[in-house]
């Protein structure tokens, strides 16, 4: 099937040197994008020197070695080219709000450029599937494709078989509702609609991707992390200039440094006397 595309959709998967999308830097990117009115996607798929170890660990998992990128160049080299291919995309992923788009951000943003969201969807293809079918993508790509993955954990096999899960979804759960934990229905989630799957995947209450701002019931932005955990962000950023500074200067996102600068910017605007 194809996906009904109003925009550019743009489907990614990275390969790190560990989990951890502050201090962890990319290894592979591999990036599938379709368009309105092509029938096929363009692809690309670049190997990094991150230049900096590998942990065991990721090796296990994508057995990418640092002999294997010792001789290609760092991400800042493709910076550009990243930010070309993905231009005003939308963007879909395997748990991409957790992991894959904030390590690309801190990747693009350490190499001078910043990838806006705003106006742009985001589909997670992992929380469609943990919604409905709570699994991996390998048991996703068996399930919704009837298929076994041949490479798991090899970007470009991961961003295919997650393209072609999306568009399994999309397939299996046309015209069924969702109820949910609390008894509320919610109609035809998954349907072939990106702004739909962008409201269906999104969580509404986080700020970050890293989590560490929230909105609250009142739709106050407060602190999910730490000793104001809960209590309103603004006014407290605004009077303890040691907490705002600590966090200006520690290993937080961009993305919480650039929102906490917001608010302390709009907080003093507001109560000027």
């Amino acid at each position: 099937m194809k996906l009904n595309l109003t925009k550019d959709l743009c489907f990614l998967d990275i390969e790190a040197t560990g989990l951890h999308v502050i201090r962890d830097r990319i290894i592979q990117l591999g990036m599938m994008k379709y368009s309105p009115g092509k029938s096929e996607p363009e692809v690309l798929d670049i190997l990094v020197n991150p230049g900096k170890p590998i942990s065991k660990e990721a090796i296990q998992v994508h057995g990418i070695s640092e002999e294997d990128v010792a001789e290609k160049p760092p991400f800042s080299e493709h910076a550009a080219e990243v930010m070309e291919f993905i231009g005003e995309a939308d963007l879909a992923g395997y748990n991409i709000s957790g992991y894959d788009l904030p390590m690309l951000m801190e990747e693009l943003y350490r190499a001078g450029h910043e990838l806006n969201m705003e106006g742009r969807r985001l589909v997670d293809v992992q929380r469609i599937f943990y919604k409905m079918e709570p699994r991996n993508l390998a048991a996703a790509y068996r399930f919704y494709c009837g298929k076994n993955m041949e490479k798991s954990h090899e970007a470009m096999a991961d961003v295919r078989a997650t393209a072609e899960v999306l568009m399994g979804q999309v397939e299996k759960y046309e015209g069924v509702n969702l109820e949910t934990d609390d008894g509320k229905v919610i109609e035809e989630p998954v349907r072939n609609d990106v702004e739909a799957l962008h409201d269906f995947t999104r969580d509404y209450n986080m700020i970050d991707a890293t989590r560490r701002l929230k909105y609250n019931h009142k739709g106050e932005v407060v602190f999910n992390f730490g000793k104001y955990a809960g209590k309103p962000a603004a006014p407290i950023l605004s009077k303890d200039k040691n907490y705002f500074n600590w966090i200006l200067q520690k290993d937080f996102s961009y993305q919480v440094k650039t929102m906490v600068k917001k608010l302390v910017k709009e907080y003093r605007e507001n109560n000027e006397e």
